[in-house]
């Protein structure tokens, strides 16, 4: 297992370009947040498409890692992704991820994105990582 600093470390150490920020992590879930940028907004005032991506994708590693511990080749195999509802350009985009499965080798789990103090979803997606085969 690994704790909520150890992911934040980890992350911000070999992910330097990322806007995420864990808040959460543990008990088969996890919280992020992305801090939009300029760079990342849309004409009418909309949230790119691959920042929502890149936070849901964030939030499962992180989900994954509390529980396995920082295992770097941990891998995204598969990402579904549903877009419902235009996301708020002035605020972050919080990612809520639960895990389904956790297995020796695979981990399924679902990411629920919203604007930062709104209760309705933008986004959701499904997700499936690969977990490397321990070393012995």
């Amino acid at each position: 297992m690994a704790t909520k600093q150890e992911i934040a470390s980890f992350i911000a150490k070999e992910f330097p370009q990322t806007r995420v920020q864990v808040l959460e992590a543990g008990g088969m879930s996890a919280t992020v947040a992305h801090e939009v940028g300029a760079n990342e907004l849309r004409p009418g005032g909309t949230v790119s498409g691959p920042a929502m991506m890149a936070t849901a994708d964030v939030a499962l590693y992180v989900a994954i890692l509390a529980e396995i511990g920082i295992v770097p080749l941990t891998v995204t195999t598969s990402l579904n992704f549903n877009f419902m509802r235009k996301p708020s350009a002035d605020r972050r985009i919080i990612g809520a991820c639960k895990l389904l499965k956790l297995g020796r080798t695979l981990a399924v789990g679902e990411v629920s994105l919203y604007s930062e103090g709104l209760p309705e979803m933008v986004a959701h997606a499904v997700g499936t990582y690969a977990i490397p085969p321990k070393r012995s």
